[in-house]
Order: C-alpha cells, then structure tokens, then sequence
C-alpha cells in the first residue's frame, strides 16, 4: 500500500476512533449535563465528523489506486481542517456552560472549518476530473 493511503487510513482511524468516544461522551455522559439544544450541537459535530472520517476512508483507498496529486493531499488535509474546525469549535460551544472561561471567540471557527469541508469536496471533485479512470 502506498505511504500517503496508509497515512491517510490512519488519520481516518484516528479520528474515526475520537469520533466513536465523543459520541459516547455525548449519549452517556453530556446528555446529563448541558441543555437538549447544546447535546443537539455537539450530536452535530460528532456527525460532520463522521461522515468525513468515512470520506477519509475513501479517500485512503483513491491514494492507492491512483497517481498521486495535490488535489488529493488537499482533499486530505482540508477534511482534517474542517474536523478540527468545525466538529471541533461545535464539541466547545456545546459545553460552554461547563467551562470556567468563554469560548464566545470559537463562534467565527465553525464556519470557516465549513468552508474547509466544502472545499475539500470541491478538491476531491478536482482529482476526480484528472483522474477520469479508475
């Protein structure tokens, strides 16, 4: 297997792996804690988080069937920003009210790791158009 689909198998598993314990955090432990909408926002971020350590996963499997590209690292790396920024801004602003400080400056964050997964997407549509066969 190639080094860069290995890598990105073990992001994918990685992050899959802090996915799983934060949706357990979120159903066991948060649901006593903070409010219905705030678990409603940390559900969320567990979700986007989700779906793109799958889209890692796929991701992981194109690196090693196809040549490598930009495109793809890009793809890679902009899902991992949109976790972080997204997933992870949405995990704080859930449990803002359990914290001894304020977390109000991580509001602008999820936006931007939105724009992050968006982009990705749009890298992966790009590699997809270089690499018409698979």
């Amino acid at each position: 297997m190639k080094k860069s689909a290995v890598q990105t198998l073990q992001l994918a598993a990685l992050l899959g792996g802090i996915a799983v314990v934060f949706g357990a955090l979120g159903a066991h432990q948060l649901k006593k804690m903070v409010a219905l909408p705030d678990l409603a926002i940390f559900e969320k971020g567990v979700q986007y988080q989700f779906y793109h350590v799958f889209a890692l996963g796929l991701l992981a499997f194109l690196q090693n069937k196809l040549p490598a590209s930009s495109a793809l690292s890009w793809t890679k790396w902009l899902w991992v920003a949109g976790i972080a920024g997204f997933s992870g801004s949405l995990y704080l602003l859930s449990v803002r009210s359990l914290l001894p400080f304020s977390v109000a400056w991580v509001g602008p964050i999820t936006p931007l790791g939105g724009l992050c997964f968006i982009a990705g997407w749009v890298m992966f549509a790009r590699s997809a158009k270089t690499n018409v066969s698979l």
